[in-house]
């Protein structure tokens, strides 16, 4: 299970709306097949692992991140196929929350006669589906929320200054974490300010995360790195309906692709923009700010990771925080969020959180 949960992960960011799974199929002890879910969310795991293991899979056992699909969708159920290939016994992590699924897979290969065992790894699994399992359970994808701070937790100088904060092994890191999410968020300020590309860079042809920008009034630079990469990678731009309506015609025009959100006391509604994106299947996104966003998705509750990397150096109480005000008088208003592990990378400090239940 360990083996398949780790071949799952080598699909997240490139399989939504479906989940990164992950199967391994061995026989007489030894592997015969292996596969994860494939870019685009298709052929399913199971269906690679079937295919690499041949007539081996008669009489094996495969062992399956999340439970097999049972429905009929744009292929048939993993659960059939896993029945016709003559596994005799199958081992998952996960229950599918799925209405479509939601037990019906296992029950599908208990009906053939399979032998099932569930929960194995389970934990671990959790973990790697939160994207997926947030999607279903709450109708929106989930958030990991990346700061690059001082040690007093500012994200730039008094004047704006932000690049870099972070050394060069922290940066290409984030490239990486992108590579892992379908989608980069920033907000417009952020976007006005640092003019970024926010495409994954130096990891050779890669499939390109979704890049949004939250800009209430569209306001972006028709001229920068965003209006000209638009060809390189999709860019979605969430807008409130004070946006230029010929502002929203010529990022259309350019290729990208122009979302209303509604607009609640000034700013772009953070559940709204969330449920939108995960009507359109998303699952996992990764926000990198800045301070204004941060903040509403902080107050607003919907942050389920966070991954803070922090530079030896210190800007002040003039320098810009990496969250904005976010109304709390007493310390039990505060959000709590647990440490998974920290570790120094390069010259800096990264540390991943989850939110506290």
């Amino acid at each position: 299970m360990a083996h398949a949960l780790a071949l799952g992960r080598r699909g997240q960011g490139a399989t939504w709306p479906n989940p990164a799974v992950g199967c391994v199929i061995t026989r007489d002890g030894r592997v015969v097949g292996r596969g994860w879910t494939q870019p685009g969310g298709r052929p399913h795991a199971e269906v690679v692992a079937i295919a690499q293991a041949g007539s081996a899979a008669r009489g094996a056992t495969a062992y399956v991140s999340l439970e097999p699909c049972a429905h009929h969708g744009r292929t048939p159920p993993c659960a059939e196929a896993l029945i016709a290939a003559g596994v005799v016994r199958v081992v998952t992590a996960l229950e599918d929350p799925d209405p479509r699924v939601a037990g019906r897979g296992h029950a599908m290969l208990r009906a053939a006669g399979v032998e099932v065992v569930e929960g194995v790894g389970s934990a671990e699994a959790g973990h790697d589906q939160i994207g997926f399992l947030t999607r279903v359970t709450r109708n929106r994808p989930m958030v990991t929320l990346k700061l690059a701070t001082s040690l007093d937790g500012r994200i730039a100088t008094a004047s704006g200054e932000s690049q870099w904060i972070t050394g060069p092994d922290a940066r290409r890191a984030v490239h990486g974490m992108r590579l892992t999410h379908d989608a980069v968020l920033v907000g417009g300020g952020t976007a006005r300010a640092d003019d970024p590309r926010l495409t994954v860079r130096d990891f050779g042809p890669v499939r390109q995360p979704i890049r949004i920008i939250a800009a209430r009034k569209l306001d972006l630079p028709m001229d920068g790195a965003l209006w000209v990469s638009v060809p390189d990678a999709p860019l979605w731009l969430l807008h409130g309906s004070e946006a230029d309506p010929t502002r929203i015609a010529a990022w259309t025009e350019q290729g990208a692709r122009c979302i209303p959100i509604p607009v609640i006391k000034g700013h772009l509604d953070p559940a709204s923009m969330l449920a939108t994106l995960g009507e359109e299947g998303m699952t996992r996104i990764f926000c990198e700010g800045g301070g204004s966003l941060a903040g509403s998705l902080m107050h607003a509750d919907l942050v389920d990771r966070l991954v803070t990397f922090q530079a030896g150096v210190m800007l002040g109480a003039e320098g810009q925080p990496a969250i904005a005000a976010l109304g709390i008088d007493a310390l039990n208003q505060a959000q709590r969020f647990e440490l998974h592990d920290t570790r120094r990378i390069g010259a800096d400090i990264v540390s991943h959180w989850s939110r506290r239940p």
